[in-house]
């Protein structure tokens, strides 16, 4: 899927890990008129760090005398203006895209960066990517608006570890079993114990199972020799 935005690109940027400074914006040499990015490879789906751009596509008014043909003084910085304006005519584009919602979720982010939540969270958080980030953060939000914490737990884990299985036994006591369906290392511990301390009901029991899961009668996938755990 190409892109034809400077907001679109910078999104794509940090989706790629890339950060906002990472990005050169400069004046495409040769361009269409009917497009804003002017990419060697129009379908190109990956970021590159020095971006041609075609800045009178929506940006004439702004632009229009900045590198007039007969001005040949001080070419460098005018460089340097155009992706200094252009970087900030991409965060405006942003902000006018976005809704109260999305707002809220980078409000929530930059909190947990600055450690209101604690340093815990905050060293947690970093294991994560963006939109990772961004769905916890959401959660987190849709949990302060409903206090529903395990629809919310089971809905974050699921998003986030796409083989994960969660089960509730609660005829005898709250306990919640959890089945990774991935091998068991520190990284992947730390993630799961961040949606743990952020959405476990108190007063839940919970089991986490990695591999391997639990038998459970009748069901054929469970019951394979050498890959069952005992519950």
């Amino acid at each position: 899927m190409g892109m034809n935005y400077i907001w679109d690109l910078l999104i794509r940027a940090e989706n790629e890990g890339l950060s906002k400074k990472d990005i050169y914006f400069n004046l495409a040499k040769t361009y269409s008129p009917y497009m804003e990015l002017s990419p060697e490879l129009i379908n190109a789906d990956f970021v590159e760090k020095s971006v041609e751009v075609n800045p009178y596509y929506r940006y004439h008014d702004i632009f229009k005398n900045l590198f007039h043909p007969e001005n040949i003084e001080e070419l460098e910085l005018r460089e340097s203006l155009l992706d200094l304006l252009l970087h900030f005519l991409a965060e405006i584009d942003r902000k006018q895209g976005m809704n109260k919602q999305e707002f809220f979720v980078r409000f929530l982010l930059r909190d947990i960066e600055a450690n209101i939540f604690g340093e815990s969270i905050r060293d947690k958080m970093q294991l994560f990517t963006k939109q990772e980030k961004e769905i916890i953060a959401l959660n987190v939000i849709r949990l302060y608006q409903t206090g529903d914490e395990f629809f919310l737990l089971k809905d974050t884990m699921k998003r986030l570890f796409k083989d994960c299985i969660l089960y509730v036994k609660s005829e005898e006591k709250d306990e919640l079993l959890v089945y990774l369906g991935q091998k068991k290392y520190d990284q992947i511990q730390q993630k799961v114990q961040l949606v743990l301390e952020t959405f476990l009901p108190i007063g839940f029991q919970i089991e986490i199972y990695w591999e391997n899961h639990f038998g459970i009668i009748d069901v054929e996938e469970t019951m394979k020799l050498d890959r069952i755990v005992t519950y």
